[in-house]
């Protein structure tokens, strides 16, 4: 029979001591949710232009802000924890984020930044970047 080892010696707590022992170096200060979060992003490019998709899972839209400035689309909001209350279950263990969050992208000159459209669904933030038809990116000039 294994034993469960702790600094190379046989544990002498129970398992469920040692779990939370182990739960409590993961947890924010005082079991409470981080203050932001970094979203993953993912870019896709297809013939029409550029998706963005951040996952934003209990975002509403009234939480997220889009702007454009200077090249850069950025995107902002916040994800709210769930209220503490004395009758809500403690967080024993917190992996997704809570808190504020900003994530910013350079955006190439091709992308039309009038015709950018975002949608949320089911936690997934979707923003078109189609391409400016009138930006022409590449040209061969003839000499005459």
């Amino acid at each position: 029979m294994a034993t469960l080892l702790y600094n190379n010696r046989p544990a002498r707590t129970s398992f469920n001591s040692a779990l939370n022992e182990m739960l409590r170096d993961t947890l924010p200060a005082q079991n409470q949710p981080a203050e932001s979060f970094n979203p993953a992003a993912d870019v896709l490019e297809g013939p029409e232009g550029f998706q963005l998709q951040l996952v934003l899972p209990g975002v509403a839209k009234e939480d997220v802000k889009i702007d454009f400035q200077e090249g850069r689309l950025t995107v902002s909001g916040e994800r709210k924890a769930p209220e503490a209350t004395e009758e809500a279950p403690r967080f024993r263990r917190v992996e997704s984020g809570y808190g504020k969050f900003a994530r910013t992208f350079r955006l190439p000159d091709t992308v039309d930044v009038t015709a950018i459209s975002a949608e949320l669904t089911n936690g997934i933030l979707h923003l078109t970047l189609p391409f400016d038809s009138k930006k022409v990116s590449k040209l061969q000039i003839e000499v005459r």
